[in-house]
């Protein structure tokens, strides 16, 4: 094994008091090569990637925004032996991630082929209905720890509906996944048919960060850095959640649950709080809302927890899990991104045993279901 996964723990270091079985919200499988999808893919849609290529909602033309240091924005050792990107096998996943950190189960959260990002609605759907039986057949029938989702563009909302019809009587999958980076943002009435699907069929909405939605991730404009680019993570999931409240999303589909992906969780108390204050005084604007902000996010959105934001004095991390509600929170790892947390060391501030299994475990059953 490399060194990155040997390494000896600094002195500032402790594993967890005890070790827990963990439900991993956010796990990366790849394609080991897109022919990987031949057999799902219908022959049209082959030659039309061959010949024409994606027609992506973003200026950057076959490399993604990120670092040249971390090519594909994956760990150094998470490289297969066997070739490949990293997550594209399943072997090297189990001895690498899934075992030794006693995963029970992973939810997958393919980023491949920019799923979301696609003008031709009907390339990407035909994509993401391609993708969707590859996540069964690659994953998790061969690895039943491992839980796939169905992925849909939420700007063609009749092939979103279609797709989620049919994966809904395969029984297999334990949520439905749109991007935070539509053409519009996700409170509009024209995406409610899918969260009213996601309710009635009781599957929880997944947001992951990323995608490209064809406008500049910031509100600034177009960053310079990577760095400015990672950051916008946190601003595009508030943005977000700001929408979905406010638009009434939660008001009208009280039992949809919601989670946001890789979007941490540190700006969530100034974001409600300002919600909250704003409701106060413009309330008459928005009549559809029958309460403050706040209550909406606390029984219908829950949050992973990676990237988790680290203050430099422990207590403040502790309260910011308090504010934000022990209850809310899912564990996840990125994996096998750059930016991986290792369950192990996660937070750096105490957690009591109840704590810890519900953020590591009973929190994401209870939402999913398993």
């Amino acid at each position: 094994m490399s060194e990155v996964i040997d390494r000896p723990l600094r002195d500032d270091e402790k594993p967890a008091a005890s070790k827990l079985r963990i439900v991993d919200c956010d796990v990366h499988p790849s394609l080991h090569s897109v022919e990987d999808l031949n057999e799902f893919l219908p022959k049209r849609w082959q030659q039309h990637l061959k010949e024409y290529g994606s027609h992506l909602r973003t200026p950057y033309l076959f490399t993604t925004p990120y670092p040249r240091s971390s090519p594909l924005i994956a760990r150094r050792d998470a490289w297969p032996p066997t070739g490949g990107p990293p997550g594209s096998d399943l072997a090297f996943m189990q001895k690498q991630h899934l075992d030794p950190l006693d995963v029970e189960f992973g939810i997958l959260q393919v980023l491949d082929l920019f799923i979301f990002s696609q003008q031709n609605l009907e390339l990407g759907a035909a994509i993401q209905r391609a993708i969707n039986d590859w996540q069964l057949a690659f994953w998790s029938h061969r690895d039943p720890r491992l839980k796939a989702s169905i992925l849909v563009g939420q700007d063609g909302v009749d092939l979103a509906i279609a797709e989620i019809e049919r994966c809904a009587k395969i029984g297999e999958y334990i949520q439905i996944n749109v991007s935070p980076r539509a053409n519009e943002p996700l409170g509009r009435r024209r995406y409610w048919p899918i969260y009213a699907r996601a309710q009635e069929l009781d599957l929880p909405l997944g947001i992951h960060v990323g995608g490209y939605g064809g406008h500049a991730p910031t509100g600034g404009g177009w960053p310079s850095y990577y760095v400015e680019e990672h950051q916008s993570n946190a601003h595009t999931i508030a943005a977000q959640l700001a929408s979905l409240v406010i638009e009434g999303v939660p008001e009208r589909f009280p039992k949809l649950k919601i989670v946001f992906i890789e979007g941490g969780f540190g700006w969530i108390p100034s974001a409600v709080w300002r919600m909250d204050q704003h409701f106060e005084r413009f309330r008459s604007e928005v009549p559809h809302l029958k309460r403050k902000p706040s209550e909406y996010v606390r029984e219908n959105f829950w949050f992973t927890t990676q990237p988790i934001d680290e203050p430099d004095e422990a207590r403040h991390l502790r309260a910011l899990i308090e504010w934000v509600g022990i209850d809310r929170l899912l564990f996840s790892s990125d994996y096998p991104h750059w930016d991986f947390d290792d369950p192990r060391f996660a937070f750096k501030t105490p957690l009591t045993e109840a704590e810890r299994k519900k953020i590591f475990s009973a929190n994401a059953r209870a939402v999913y279901k398993f």
